[in-house]
């Protein structure tokens, strides 16, 4: 068996095939397109793809992902749509595949994609849950113990050969014991972070934008109000809406305590970019941790050149078991779609 694959740059022996070169392997039953070269998982899941028609980015392209304009041109015959979070899905893409039965977004978060317009088309949307929690978890902590105890700022001191020797005054930093986590948004990676803190010796605070969430596992509901003024750190988890856009903005920020630290692993649209980054340069905010942005991968200038601020470039599921079971995820969903089965892991509206 081989695989038919339509990209820039790849060959089949000593022939080049061309963008709109497609040709089929026999019995091909859909064409897939992918936005982007996805971790490879299970052995199935190139054996499975060999029976289709897939245009993904050539294996020697240093960014591996196609930009808008190059996936756009390949819908017109496509029948699965496999994207990244970066990757705006609107009625217009719709519109422009008219074959297109499944998409399937490599992401939990899915406000590239516009569901209904994909409903209201009968195209089934899907998403990859559950299976990045952890990697999320971890990494959130990874940027509040950096953002607590001054990690980066350390760093680059030792790098730059500025450090001269040990003083009592070097860098000091916040303890976490005793202090209160504020968690926006008590889902699955929320809920994973709270039950993280209990190492750590720090009361637990969630809000929710659509209502005050009930005391669950040592967690205290309490109204966003209620967090932005007793919260030290405070994380957030919600999803993308326009209720969360801004959620955290210039007037919440005035409500926090002088001191507090902000992690944001969501989206960064959730933040107030500009409002964020004033508090840091004011010296009101005692840190923030960001691993996402509101124009990835573009970042604020003011915040680049913010004190106490670590920057990430979006690294929260970034870990091989996450990124493999999101790859998985996504074949499996395009694989039900194709075969006329419910994607365990559907979007609705």
């Amino acid at each position: 068996m081989w695989l038919s694959i339509a990209f820039f740059g790849w060959r089949s022996g000593d022939r080049a095939l061309a963008l709109g070169e497609r040709p089929r392997h026999p019995g091909s039953v859909g064409r897939i397109v992918m936005t982007s070269r996805l971790p490879e998982g299970a052995p199935s899941w190139r054996g499975w793809i060999a029976d289709h028609d897939l245009c993904e980015p050539p294996a020697d392209d240093a960014a591996g992902r196609f930009d808008r304009a190059a996936w756009r041109a390949e819908l017109g015959t496509a029948d699965a749509l496999v994207c990244l979070l970066g990757d705006r899905v609107d009625a217009a893409v719709l519109d422009a595949a008219p074959r297109l039965r499944v998409v399937a977004n490599y992401a939990v978060g899915y406000d590239n994609v516009d569901v209904a317009a994909a409903t209201a088309r009968g195209v089934v949307v899907a998403n990859t849950p559950d299976v990045l929690t952890d990697a999320t978890a971890d990494f959130t902590w990874a940027l509040l113990l950096a953002c607590a105890r001054r990690l980066g700022e350390g760093e680059r001191l030792v790098r730059a050969g500025a450090w001269t020797g040990w003083t009592p005054t070097l860098l000091l930093g916040a303890e976490l014991a005793g202090t209160t986590l504020g968690i926006v948004g008590l889902g699955r990676i929320g809920r994973a972070v709270a039950r993280r803190a209990a190492a750590f010796g720090m009361a637990v605070i969630a809000a929710d934008t659509r209502g005050r969430p009930a005391d669950v596992d040592g967690v205290r509901g309490c109204t966003l109000d209620e967090l932005w003024a007793q919260a030290d750190v405070i994380s957030l988890h919600c999803p993308l809406t326009p209720a969360t856009r801004h959620l955290l903005d210039a007037t919440a920020i005035a409500r926090m305590r002088p001191g507090t630290i902000v992690i944001n692993t969501a989206r960064g649209g959730c933040i107030d970019e500009a409002a964020l980054a004033e508090a840091l340069h004011a010296g009101h905010l005692g840190g923030a941790g960001l691993d996402v942005f509101a124009a990835e991968p573009a970042i604020h200038p003011r915040l680049l050149a913010a004190p106490r601020t670590i920057l990430a470039p979006h690294l929260g599921s970034a870990t091989t078991r996450a990124r493999v079971a999101m790859a998985e995820l996504c074949i499996s969903a395009v694989r039900d779609v194709l075969a006329g089965r419910e994607p365990a892991n559907r979007v609705r509206p």
